[in-house]
């Protein structure tokens, strides 16, 4: 009597833990694809960052390359015909109004860049501090910026991996401190 619905018991864990293993196979395809995705739209932001970067000191804003208009925004993502012809003939009847803009837009200041910010913001203190503490302190002497505690961090490992800036780890904590001139650059990070 007992064997009977111990098989049954058996065979629903065996069917039970079969249908996990298959969710858990189509999660990882899903998150292997998603991951692969994000790869190349984070190769896609470096592009672009690399280009703004060469073409920043332009005063011209014609002497920018151009995306092509039957080239989609992001590598896999395809723009429907409506969109794109959309777009073109917005892009025709915008032309002078984009004109007076570029010509506004020299005059107003350039903002710092969130990195230089922050590593100015490091260069006061001593002692290393977490990111939050920076972000806080960044939004409290500049309260036009408002980057997410994640942009922070993002910027802050961006400043660690050109070496202008020094990670430290204790326990949990991950802290930051500027590297001075005058130090070595080839001295460890904490990691």
């Amino acid at each position: 009597m007992t064997s009977q619905p111990a098989g049954t018991l058996r065979s629903r864990y065996v069917e039970q833990a079969a249908s996990d293993l298959e969710e858990n196979h189509r999660r990882q395809q899903e998150l292997t694809e998603r991951l692969s995705a994000l790869k190349r739209e984070e190769a896609l932001l470096a592009d672009i960052l690399k280009l703004a970067e060469r073409y920043e000191g332009l005063a011209d804003a014609s002497l920018l390359p151009e995306q092509g208009q039957d080239e989609p925004a992001v590598p896999g993502k395809k723009r429907t015909p409506a969109k794109a012809t959309a777009r073109r003939s917005t892009s025709a009847k915008t032309a002078p109004a984009n004109e007076t803009a570029k010509a506004g837009a020299r005059k107003r200041p350039r903002r710092p860049l969130l990195a230089d910010l922050l590593a100015e913001l490091l260069g006061t203190h001593d002692e290393p501090r977490p990111a939050k503490e920076l972000r806080d302190e960044l939004l409290q002497k500049y309260p036009d910026r408002n980057p997410t505690p994640q942009v922070v961090r993002n910027t802050l490992e961006s400043l660690v991996a050109k070496g202008r800036i020094r990670r430290h780890k204790q326990q949990r904590s991950v802290m930051y401190t500027l590297i001075k001139s005058g130090q070595r650059q080839s001295t460890p990070t904490g990691d």
